[in-house]
């Protein structure tokens, strides 16, 4: 009896134990969400460079996939925001649909269409490092319209502007100067054509809209602050901008580009580079970075950048046989040196004030007030 009785509490002691180490790993796994969220959407959003370097070459034209990509990614986010917004969605009126249209033309079809009309006279590389530099630039502007405040005799001060600064150096030292070119070590595993055979005008050229589409990704981030706060139904404003920036670049792909058969895909890289531009990228790792910056701030996912960059450079040299220019291992470096520089200034940044309305969205109590730090709770995200 006494023994039945010892067996049963003891077994109900390691059924408590084993109980207690689980609630321990989901709770600390809740804790660090938004960091293993943020560390699979690089992983994943590695892959595009190469699939949509590799359907380019193929002979997609770099507008109909933005147009085809953000379509297909409206219809799938569609019925997601229809039915799980209905409380929260405001009115649409002409005045926000016209502030729509803006964002998505900085988030979608000016910005992307340069951006991957670049990686026609770059490499996925050097695009990965470019993405780096967007932290800096979107500081800069804040500093210009007076949303960030800088104070000189505060080392962290100090370090705002001093990563800024050698960020923007890193910049100019990949589009300025190519370098020598650094040897393989062996023949690449896999074999994309077209290869990186660009004429030194052709990559001046494709930094320029490089660093044009950094510049106006960054202009987008700070707008996503003031248009939230007017519409803060996540799932819905970013439908919206997947359709009329789709349209946008519909619209400029016919004015620039009269070939009906450019607008033909088969079953494909063409297809396929499409599916994973719009399903995996637009739709689900464009959510995973709203819900990342609504937690932790737009700071906090420019944070997780460089693990593409280092990502997209393993990848490109020891499996896809891609050649690496100095410049753009040593541009790479310094933009992220200067990154971490400026978030480390940043970290001790205070948070904007916040409200809740009744449904529990936070909301910004004043825009003059922004606070671009890594605890601020606006939301943004990366196309």
């Amino acid at each position: 009896m006494l023994s039945s009785q010892f067996s049963f509490y003891s077994s109900r002691k390691h059924s408590f134990a084993m109980a207690m180490k689980l609630c321990s790993l989901v709770g600390t796994c809740r804790r660090f969400q938004p960091h293993i969220l943020m560390v699979f959407a690089q992983i994943v959003y590695s892959f595009l460079y190469f699939i949509t370097e590799a359907s380019f070459d193929h002979g997609m034209n770099p507008h109909v996939y933005i147009t085809y990509r953000h379509t297909l990614a409206g219809i799938m986010m569609l019925p997601f925001a229809y039915f799980l917004e209905r409380k929260i969605r405001p009115k649409l009126t002409v005045a926000l649909f016209l502030e729509i249209f803006v964002l998505s033309l900085l988030g979608v079809s000016l910005t992307l269409n340069m951006y991957f009309a670049s990686l026609k006279f770059t490499s996925p590389t050097f695009l990965a490092s470019m993405i780096n530099t967007i932290a800096s630039v979107t500081f800069v502007l804040a500093v210009i319209l007076r949303l960030e405040v800088i104070e000189l005799r505060n080392p962290r001060g100090i370090a705002k502007v001093l990563g800024t600064l050698v960020s923007l150096a890193g910049v100019m030292t990949m589009t300025l100067f190519k370098g020598p070119i650094l040897k393989n070590l062996w023949r690449p595993i896999i074999h994309l054509q077209g290869g990186n055979t660009v004429m030194q005008d052709d990559w001046l050229k494709g930094s320029v809209l490089t660093v044009s589409s950094c510049i106006t990704w960054s202009i987008w981030y700070i707008m996503q602050a003031y248009t939230l706060k007017r519409y803060p139904a996540q799932l819905s404003l970013t439908t919206w901008m997947n359709f009329v920036g789709a349209a946008q670049s519909a619209v400029f792909t016919v004015i620039a580009h009269h070939k009906r058969a450019d607008w033909t895909i088969g079953f494909n890289i063409d297809f396929w580079s499409t599916i994973y531009g719009g399903v995996v990228i637009s739709g689900m790792v464009t959510l995973i970075q709203l819900w990342c910056t609504g937690q932790k701030g737009p700071v906090f996912v420019t944070m997780f950048n460089p693990l593409s960059t280092l990502l997209v450079a393993i990848l490109a040299y020891f499996v896809l046989g891609e050649k690496l220019y100095l410049g753009s291992i040593v541009g790479g470096v310094i933009v992220i040196f200067g990154l971490y520089l400026l978030l480390w200034g940043k970290k001790n940044d205070h948070e904007a004030p916040m409200s809740a309305d009744e449904e529990g969205i936070p909301q910004l109590e004043d825009p003059k007030k922004l606070n671009f730090s890594s605890e601020a709770k606006y939301v943004s995200g990366e196309p």
